[in-house]
C-alpha cells in the first residue's frame, strides 16, 4: 500500500486477473551440418535466409560416357552411355537438402548448427561442440543430427548419445535418429545408440528416395567420349620383374603412383574414378609379387575403376628400386578417350545441342536419398499445429518423396516395433498402395517403458514441464503464503484445462484428467517452507495412441 504525503488525487490500478500459463512452442528443430561458409548458430525460417546464413548447397560432379548414336558412324551425333556421380574427397553434406525435405513436410522455424565448412573430414567431435553450443539455446525443442551419418559407426553413436544426454539434462528437447545405413542390428547393439536417456529420442527407418534433384554446375559434369573418342586400353611397366599396371577407359590420363611409406604396415591401395588415379602406399622392401597379391585381394572387394596390377617377370623386383619414375605421378602411355565439359559444349563454336539437353534432362532425375529425420521433424511441425503436440506423428504422409529405398512388411516391421531384449524400438516409414508413403510408427526408443512408450506422450509432458516451469517463475521470492499457492495453483489448472477441452488429456471429467496439489500439510511440511521450496504435484492421464486396432467378429445365430 503506498503512502501518500501529499494531498490530492491519486489513481491506483488494481490488478484482478490471475496469472496464466503460455505454451512453449513444440516443434523448433535444430539441424547439424556442414555448410557452405563457416560454423555457427542461427534461426532460420526459408532456405532463402539459410542461404544469406551459410551459403548454398554443395555441389555434384558428374561423368556422364557417351557412345555414337550410330555404330559404325564414331564422328556423327553422341547419346549418354551412363551417368557416374563422382563421389566427393570427404562425404558430401546434405544439410541443404535435408532442409528443403523438412520445408515442404510442413516444418516452419528451426535453428542451423554449421559445425564446419564443405570439405572437411566428418568428426564426432564437431557435433558434440555443436551440441554445447545449441544447449545455451532455450527455445530449440528437437535435435537433427543430419550430416552426423556421414560418421563412422563409432562416431556417430558417440553423438547420438551425447544429443540424447543433452534431452535428459535440459528436458525441455527430444531427438530424431537416423538407422545409420539401414543396420538395425548396429543400431541396437552394444556399440550402438546405448541404453541411456532412451525415453528423450526416437528412431526411424528406412531412407527415403526424394523428389529433390542434386544442384550442379555445367563445369563440373566431365563428359567422356563426346567427340567420337572411346574407351583405351594403355598401360606401364614398373621394372622388369616388377608390376605392370593396365588401365582400360576414358576420361583424364590414368596415373600411378607409389610410395615409400612403412614396410610394417599393410599395402595401402586406392584407387580414385573420378580422375583416373592409382596409389599403393607402404611399399618399402615390398616385390613386384607383393603388390599383385594384394591388389587380388583388394580388387576382390573394391571397384578398380578399369584398373588391372600384375606381376612383371617374376615379380621379384624390389618396388623401391625401380628407377626415377618411383615415387612420382607417371602418366600411363597412350591415353584415354577424349574428355570435355557440359558448359564447354554448351559454349562450343559447334554444340551439339541434343545431347547437351538430354544430359541436363537426364541429370534432373538425379534424385537426392535422405535420412528421414528432417521430413519427420516437419512431420511432428505439421501435426503439432494442426492437431497438437498429444497426437501421434504418424499414419502421415512424407512429401516430396518417391518412396522408401527399402521396402518393410509386416514380420519385418514386427522386429522393429518391439525389441524384447533392449526395448529399442525403431518407427517404421512404410510404402502403401492407393496412400503413399507414410509414417508407421510412434514409439520412442524406450518401446518397453510403460510410461514413456509413445512419442506424443513424451513431448507433452515435456510441453507441460516447460510450459509450467516458464509460467511460475513469478512467483520467486513470493510470500510463501496460501495466496501464492492459490495463484499458482489456479493458473495451472486453467491451462491444464483448457489441454482436457482440446482432447490431449483422458478423462470424462477435470479431475479425472489431472489434478494440482500444493499447499502445507498436502506437497509441504513446515520445514518446507522454512527452506523456501514451495513443492506443486501434477499429475497428467496423458491420452495414449491406439497403436493397435483389434476388429472381434464372430457368427451370430439365426433367432428366427
Amino acid at each position: 500500500m503506498p503512502s501518500y504525503r501529499t494531498p490530492g488525487v491519486y489513481v491506483e490500478e488494481i490488478s484482478t486477473l490471475p496469472p496464466s500459463v503460455a505454451e512453449v512452442s513444440t516443434a523448433v528443430p535444430a539441424f547439424f551440418g556442414y555448410t557452405e561458409r563457416g560454423s555457427g548458430i542461427a534461426r532460420v525460417s526459408t532456405l532463402l535466409e539459410f542461404e544469406e546464413a551459410f551459403g548454398g548447397p554443395q555441389k555434384s560432379e558428374y561423368e556422364v560416357k557417351t557412345r555414337p548414336e550410330n555404330a559404325d558412324d564414331a564422328s556423327g551425333p553422341r547419346v549418354i552411355d551412363s551417368i557416374r556421380r563422382k563421389e566427393p574427397q570427404n562425404p558430401s553434406s546434405s544439410l541443404y537438402y535435408a532442409l528443403s525435405h523438412y520445408f515442404a513436410n510442413g516444418g516452419g522455424s528451426c535453428y542451423v548448427v554449421s559445425v564446419g565448412a564443405f570439405g572437411e573430414l566428418p568428426q564426432a567431435a564437431h557435433f558434440t561442440d555443436g551440441l554445447s553450443l545449441l544447449a545455451k539455446e532455450d527455445e530449440p525443442t528437437l535435435l537433427i543430427l543430419t550430416d552426423a551419418v556421414n560418421l563412422d559407426s563409432a562416431g556417430y553413436y558417440t553423438v547420438a548419445q551425447a544429443a540424447l544426454a543433452q534431452c535428459a539434462k535440459l528436458g525441455d528437447r527430444f531427438t530424431i535418429l537416423d538407422v545409420k545405413d539401414g543396420d538395425v542390428e548396429a543400431f541396437r547393439g552394444p556399440a550402438g545408440v546405448g541404453a541411456n536417456n532412451l525415453k528423450y529420442g526416437a528412431a526411424y527407418h528406412p531412407y527415403l528416395q526424394t523428389t529433390l534433384t542434386r544442384r550442379y554446375d555445367e563445369g563440373g559434369v566431365t563428359i567422356v567420349g563426346s567427340d567420337g573418342g572411346g574407351a583405351q586400353t594403355s598401360s606401364l611397366t614398373f621394372g622388369a620383374d616388377g608390376v605392370v599396371v593396365t588401365f582400360t577407359g576414358g576420361g583424364a590420363a590414368p596415373q600411378a603412383k607409389f610410395t615409400l611409406g612403412d614396410a610394417n604396415l599393410d599395402l595401402a591401395i586406392a584407387v580414385d574414378g573420378a580422375t583416373n588415379q592409382l596409389t599403393v602406399g607402404n611399399v618399402r622392401d615390398r616385390t613386384g609379387a607383393d603388390v599383385a597379391a594384394a591388389w587380388t585381394a583388394w580388387k576382390a572387394e573394391n571397384d578398380a575403376a578399369g584398373f588391372e596390377v600384375a606381376a612383371a617377370g617374376d615379380g621379384s623386383g624390389a618396388i623401391d628400386t625401380l628407377g626415377s619414375n618411383f615415387n612420382s605421378l607417371v602418366a600411363a602411355e597412350g591415353g584415354g578417350a577424349s574428355s570435355t565439359t557440359l558448359a564447354a559444349i554448351k559454349a562450343g563454336a559447334s554444340p551439339e545441342t541434343a545431347l547437351y539437353n538430354s544430359i541436363r534432362t537426364a541429370l534432373a532425375a538425379e534424385r537426392v536419398v535422405l535420412a528421414p529425420s528432417a521430413a519427420i521433424a516437419g512431420v511432428y511441425a505439421e501435426v503439432d499445429r494442426t492437431r497438437g503436440v498429444w497426437k501421434a506423428p504418424a499414419n502421415v504422409s512424407v512429401s516430396s518423396v518417391i518412396g522408401p529405398v527399402a521396402k518393410i512388411n509386416n514380420d519385418e516391421q514386427d522386429r522393429l516395433n518391439v525389441d524384447a531384449t533392449g526395448g529399442k524400438s525403431i518407427n517404421a516409414i512404410r510404402a502403401f498402395a492407393g496412400k503413399g508413403t507414410l509414417v508407421w510408427g510412434a514409439r520412442t526408443l524406450a518401446g518397453n517403458d510403460n510410461e514413456w512408450r509413445y512419442v506424443p506422450v513424451r513431448r507433452l509432458f515435456i510441453t507441460v514441464e516447460e510450459s509450467v516451469q516458464k509460467a511460475t517463475a513469478f512467483a520467486v521470492f513470493e510470500p510463501n503464503d496460501s495466496t501464492t499457492w492459490l495463484k499458482v495453483k489456479g493458473m495451472v489448472e486453467s491451462y491444464l484445462y483448457g489441454l482436457w477441452e482440446q482432447g490431449a488429456l483422458a478423462g470424462s471429467s477435470p479431475d479425472a484428467a489431472y489434478f494440482v496439489n500444493v499447499g502445507l500439510g498436502k506437497t509441504m511440511t513446515p520445514q518446507d517452507v522454512l527452506e523456501g521450496r514451495m513443492n506443486v504435484e501434477i499429475g497428467l492421464a496423458a491420452v495414449r495412441p491406439a497403436e493397435f486396432i483389434i476388429l472381434r467378429f464372430s457368427h451370430k445365430l439365426q433367432e428366427a
